[in-house]
């Protein structure tokens, strides 16, 4: 690979534009060379906005492209393996928006193919990047807050705009509704902030909501640990409130942490205290913030100057969303 990383976007909707690409531009050593998207002109004038070199309307012209080392993919879900297996099959490093992909056997063969040709892949859980995430993960691996007992957390947002998403509320492109868009994010941000333990149970209720339409626009899912703590997710597309709501809280042995706002606790002398961190705050926001430190963590990894996460990761992922699904569908618990 060249001194200077060339990236390839395939698909170019909302989040491309409003988190990958504002973060490209300012990136030192990347050049955005070419972008894809099924609308044409959509693709040339995201292309004009963001001064990417070229514009497509076909991944086989994309693949073809002579210079380019990585392809950043944010097409709809259930094209999302085919994307990058074809990717990996020409020997391009990967970042794809989650879900990875909808099932755990396309989750194994995706995990086969990046073995098979040594290349980076990485799923786009920017949660992880947050600065605030980033503050309380710190606090939990030097263990200040002892072994962590519980994690909870909720995003709540009210879309009214989902309607105009038409792959997004089918389940055969989609995979699912709130709790694949926004639960997964949740789930692993509590996995990876607990230090990675095995789920053993899991019990969800999409509620009424799921009678909505194909897919559900809330739920909510309780997941039991193997020696570790438990995790409770809510979520909905339906927030009626004062705005969107997102946050995690965590309770360990020795202490307790709360993310968005960012508050930690721990008992010192016999006593709580509160020991959250100050001063050191950004004028940039978290959302930004998580998508530079994501692209930078990956570009580094590129580079072999960093660690990628753990394929081992998504599978676990995958294989508890889908026992969500299952025990929401069936109304019982399901062990994994």
């Amino acid at each position: 690979m060249t001194e200077r990383t060339r990236v390839g976007v395939i698909g170019a909707g909302a989040i491309v534009q409003v988190a990958h690409l504002p973060v490209l531009r300012r990136m030192k050593n990347v050049d955005l060379v070419a972008i894809c998207d099924s609308d044409l002109p959509k693709a040339r004038v995201v292309a004009d906005r963001f001064k990417i070199t070229d514009a497509f309307d076909d991944i086989e012209e994309v693949l073809q492209y002579e210079e380019l080392d990585v392809l950043l993919i944010c097409t709809p879900n259930h094209l999302h393996e085919s994307h990058v297996l074809a990717a990996l099959s020409r020997g391009l490093h990967v970042l794809v928006e989650k879900p990875l992909t909808t099932s755990v056997e396309s989750v194994k063969r995706i995990k086969s193919a990046v073995e098979k040709h040594d290349r980076i892949l990485m799923v786009g859980m920017n949660h992880r990047y947050r600065p605030d995430v980033e503050i309380v993960r710190g606090f939990v691996q030097s263990g200040e807050l002892g072994a962590i007992e519980s994690i909870r957390g909720s995003w709540h947002v009210f879309k009214p705009s989902r309607s105009q998403l038409g792959w997004r509320l089918k389940r055969e492109l989609s995979g699912g509704g709130a709790m694949l868009d926004l639960g997964l994010a949740i789930l692993d941000l509590g996995l990876w902030l607990a230090g990675n333990p095995t789920p053993k149970r899991v019990t969800a209720s999409f509620g009424k909501s799921a009678a909505d339409g194909p897919v559900e626009q809330a739920g909510s899912a309780y997941i039991i640990c193997e020696s570790g703590p438990s995790i409770f997710l809510d979520v909905t597309w339906n927030h009626i409130g004062a705005g969107e709501r997102f946050g995690v809280g965590l309770r360990g042995a020795k202490g307790s942490a709360s993310i968005n706002p960012l508050t930690v606790w721990k008992k010192m002398h016999g006593a709580p205290m509160d020991v959250s961190p100050s001063g050191a705050g950004s004028r940039e926001n978290a959302f930004s913030a998580s998508y530079r430190a994501e692209w930078a963590h990956f570009l580094a990894a590129i580079r072999g100057e960093a660690v990628a996460p753990p394929l081992q990761d998504y599978l676990t992922l995958q294989k508890v969303i889908d026992a969500i699904y299952r025990s929401a569908a069936s109304g019982r618990e399901v062990k994994l």
